[in-house]
């Protein structure tokens, strides 16, 4: 399984920095390096860019698999540096920094748009974490997908029919935007839920989707 992405403009990742100066940036050893999207040359590329931009990096690593374990293994390792950063950079796919989310109280900003992808969790189980959309939303929903999450796909918020926390669609499901609003306010980011979002652009990404690596 491979994991298919490319960089988001310098423009869209300066926005989703926006108000944090601090910045820890993170690559992947397995999918983004073999798409040179986020091997150890790109993420020397993007600590370049991120003091143009007048931020200051306090430090990096390159996670063999981001994915994984190994993400708790090198968040724990990197303690230091992550602590005293005021978010991370994600050079992973999107479900790199859905795992990074899990472990950090931080925020996980993608400097990657993840195009397709396949979830396995246990051997015979497959579950939808990102619908390869695109055009990644993780960073303005501290890292939990509201397209795979929320049973609608909504994109700006919940619908009416949240209830206690759950979902009208399936009552012993967590209303993903629910989720996403307590993990934002333990962030102290809540001003991102009033953050519009615009109808999916169906066009970004045609099918049959492919990618040709140079």
């Amino acid at each position: 399984m491979k994991s298919i992405t490319k960089q988001k403009s310098i423009e869209d990742i300066q926005e989703g920095l926006k108000g944090l100066d601090k910045i820890f940036v993170v690559g992947c050893g397995t999918c983004t390096t073999m798409t040179k999207t986020g091997g150890v040359e790109q993420v020397e590329e993007m600590k370049g860019h991120l003091q143009e931009m007048g931020k200051r990096v306090t430090g990096s690593t390159v996670i063999p698999t981001a994915c994984d374990d190994m993400t708790e293994v090198a968040m724990k390792e990197n303690e230091q540096f992550i602590r005293s950063a005021d978010a991370i950079l994600s050079m992973s796919c999107a479900l790199g920094v859905h795992r990074m989310s899990l472990y950090l109280d931080k925020p996980v900003i993608p400097a990657l748009d993840t195009l397709f992808i396949g979830v396995e969790e246990t051997p015979g189980y497959f579950r939808e974490a990102c619908d390869q959309c695109g055009q990644c939303l993780l960073g303005q929903t501290a890292g939990i997908c509201p397209i795979t999450a929320c049973h609608k796909g909504l994109v700006n918020g919940p619908c009416g029919g949240t209830n206690n926390g759950k979902c009208e669609v399936d009552k012993d499901k967590d209303c993903a935007w629910t989720l996403i609003y307590n993990r934002l306010k333990e962030q102290g980011r809540l001003d991102l839920m009033h953050q519009y979002q615009p109808p999916r652009n169906h066009h970004v990404i045609l099918k049959p989707k492919s990618v040709k690596i140079t």
